[in-house]
């Protein structure tokens, strides 16, 4: 647990940039203020916000405090991916609260001011984040914000959550990571059903009354975790197929390519559609986008581009570059909450037991876009 913790401390780190501000060529550096700031090499830490909480005792305190709190957020979560998100949203909001604008130096006479800035909102922070409450009030999309509303929802969830994590931890670690990537795509089904994809900046009012099928669907869940006694094989790792070749089973399919490449250190699926299909007796060719989210930075032409989003990426125009990956390897990278979007044609074979996945891998694909984040 604490590698995922430093994981989510290193999502902040961004492309280099200058060190601290100096007002002349004679002038002080801010890390001469900062004790630490030798001693713990943080001239090698590329953001400014991050120097000024390796070399300061204070920060560095406050840093570990919030830092346990987000541990401790991450043990009680089945799905942690989104929560990484969140983290990183929040460390460029304080950033910039703080006047820390990206990549510019902080100078010797703001040192203060943003300090105490920093200082403040990190212990407020590990304050919110220490209350399972805010698990609920951090929901990003229309289903969790529904759910967050509805005390009788969350309840549910909280208690689904729980025991999904309890059936988890008793999985070894490459069944626990199938595990995981199961129980995000339920997420992901359920919003689906119950109508709620794309719909975060929708008024309530206007959304109907999905709360019946969110309360079925956490019905539903609990009750198949309760007939499986506490042995996790019951409950994840079971299906192969989908009931119709449709945006599920494109998610089924993109959801056990990126288990199987451990590609969700770096990359969550966030929706997936189905765009078109062709579909015969026995044969279905299914034409989707998938919209992943970045948990962790990656070069745009690597080893995690190629197997975890199917292709290389020209980072001028944020558009697919299939034959980079046998050119010299771009140095530059995607960044944390940058979305990334694919089209893919998957191919699926009828069986007994429903429609089955014929890729193994995401690439090639048909076409992609880059954007969000920074």
């Amino acid at each position: 647990m604490r590698l995922i913790v430093l994981i989510v401390l290193a999502l902040l780190a961004l492309p280099a940039a200058p060190g601290f501000a100096q007002s002349g060529p004679s002038a002080p550096s801010l890390s001469d203020g900062l004790p630490q700031f030798g001693r713990n090499n943080c001239q090698q830490i590329r953001d400014p916000s991050n120097q000024l909480f390796c070399g300061d005792a204070e920060l560095a305190a406050a840093a570990e405090k919030l830092s346990t709190a987000i541990e401790a957020r991450l043990a009680r979560l089945p799905d942690r991916l989104p929560a990484i998100e969140e983290n990183a949203i929040w460390n460029r909001q304080r950033n910039l609260g703080c006047g820390i604008v990206g990549q510019t130096a902080v100078r010797v006479e703001d040192f203060d001011r943003v300090k105490a800035c920093l200082l403040k909102v990190t212990e407020d922070r590990a304050a919110i984040v220490r209350d399972p409450d805010f698990d609920c009030l951090a929901a990003n999309t229309a289903a969790g914000a529904l759910i967050c509303a509805d005390p009788s929802l969350a309840l549910a969830e909280t208690e689904l959550n729980s025991q999904v994590l309890g059936l988890i931890g008793k999985l070894d670690p490459t069944a626990a990571r199938f595990a995981f990537a199961e129980y995000g795509r339920w997420t992901r089904e359920r919003d689906r059903k119950c109508n709620l994809v794309g719909k975060e900046n929708v008024p309530p009012q206007e959304l109907g009354s999905p709360e019946d099928c969110l309360a079925e669907y956490l019905k539903r869940k609990t009750e198949e975790i309760a007939a499986a006694r506490g042995d996790p094989k019951k409950v994840f790792g079971r299906q192969v197929s989908a009931r119709e070749p449709d945006a599920d089973a494109i998610d089924f399919c993109a959801a056990r390519i990126h288990a199987a490449n451990s590609c969700g250190n770096f990359l969550r699926i966030n929706r997936v559609y189905a765009l078109d299909s062709q579909v015969a007796d026995q044969e279905a060719q299914v034409t989707g986008e998938i919209e992943m989210v970045v948990l962790a930075p990656f070069t745009t032409c690597s080893q995690v581009a190629s197997t975890c989003t199917g292709t290389c990426w020209d980072a001028g125009t944020g558009r697919p570059q299939p034959g980079a990956a046998n050119k010299e390897r771009s140095a530059a990278a995607f960044n944390v909450t940058r979305r990334l979007r694919i089209q893919r044609t998957f191919a699926f074979v009828k069986a007994a037991d429903g429609w089955r996945c014929r890729e193994d891998e995401l690439a090639p694909v048909s076409s992609g876009t880059a954007g969000g984040g920074s």
